[in-house]
């Protein structure tokens, strides 16, 4: 079944599941995707259509998303319908200007178990990091078929959804080197944490190297979502966590290489007008008392791992 779908018909793919209950809609396995890497994308259909058995499975892949590679599935046919981009994708240095637009795995699935769909694809930069990418999946039954389509608008939560199209949260690829440089200082892999809903701090935190020959003072910045930023320093003493601002900044002395981590010296971002969502690449700058403001931009990063120096603020 090779056929070529309009560009504009692109949507995204997604998995199945039964129609009723909301904690059976369709998922990945792996809600996450790094821009510009390998993605095994695997996709879990845990029921039929109101107890009929599945018999055909469709995936849409979206725009943004390249170097599609399904996996055969023993007792399935598996077919893909191709597809031309909306604009051409560079792909190991070569551009590509079509793909695999659409995969279909024809079979048979009881209701009573559950099964998953592999395949692999490359989300490219032109998904920006912290979007939720929609994979929009069909599932057909002998009489019935569940189209697990709706994509959330701006702002609406996707527990409102009855029939949520599968979705990744992109990130940006943190192996990427993100140096930023201004006369004597270096700054070197800026990233936030992720914050609660509702929460009005965040930290921010990276390596800064001083290769001048006198000292200089980080004394502050400006992050896009907060209101100020301040230079905090979290010890501690008797047994007990403390945490401070330093007010006259942090001094990075000629030849030093300063972390700002978890635990210790960091950024903190006060009267957060939103929250810091994983996957974010957000710009600001930092402030130095020498070498003066230098343009960065953080990675934000899930909250797994919470350290204390970020949250003991709120």
């Amino acid at each position: 079944m090779k056929r070529l779908l309009a560009s504009g018909a692109l949507v995204a793919t997604g998995f199945l599941v039964h129609a009723a209950p909301a904690f059976a809609h369709v998922s990945f396995e792996t809600p996450r995707a790094t821009q510009n890497t390998t993605y095994k994308a695997v996709l879990r259909v845990p029921h039929g259509c109101a107890g009929q058995p599945t018999l055909k499975v469709s995936v849409r892949i979206p725009a943004g998303v390249i170097a599609v590679k399904p996996m055969p599935k023993a007792g399935w046919t598996l077919d893909t319908v191709q597809t031309t981009y909306p604009a051409p994708y560079q792909l190991y240095g070569k551009p590509v200007s079509e793909g695999v637009g659409e995969i279909v795995w024809s079979g048979s699935l009881a209701d009573a178990h559950f099964d998953e769909f592999v395949f692999q694809a490359r989300v490219t930069d032109a998904v920006a990091p912290g979007a939720e990418l929609a994979f929009p999946v069909v599932q057909t039954c002998a009489k019935a078929s569940e189209s697990w389509t709706e994509i959330t608008a701006p702002g609406q939560d996707a527990n409102a959804l009855k029939m949520p199209a599968p979705t990744v949260r992109i990130v940006a690829d943190e192996t990427a080197p993100k140096t930023f440089t201004a006369g004597t200082i270096t700054v070197q892999q800026p990233w936030a944490r992720a914050t609660p809903a509702g929460a009005q701090v965040g930290g921010g935190y990276l390596r800064v190297t001083n290769t001048g020959k006198e000292a200089d003072r980080l004394i502050g910045g400006t992050f896009p979502l907060a209101g100020r930023v301040e230079v905090h320093e979290m010890s501690m003493a008797d047994n007990i966590m403390r945490m401070k601002q330093m007010t006259d900044g942090l001094t990075i002395k000629p030849g030093e290489s300063v972390e700002l981590k978890p635990g210790g010296f960091h950024l903190m971002f006060l009267d957060l007008r939103e929250g810091l969502k994983d996957g974010q690449v957000l710009s600001g700058t930092l402030v130095f008392e020498k070498a003066g403001p230098i343009a960065v931009t953080y990675q934000v990063r899930g909250m797994s791992g919470e350290a204390a120096g970020a949250h003991a603020h709120h």
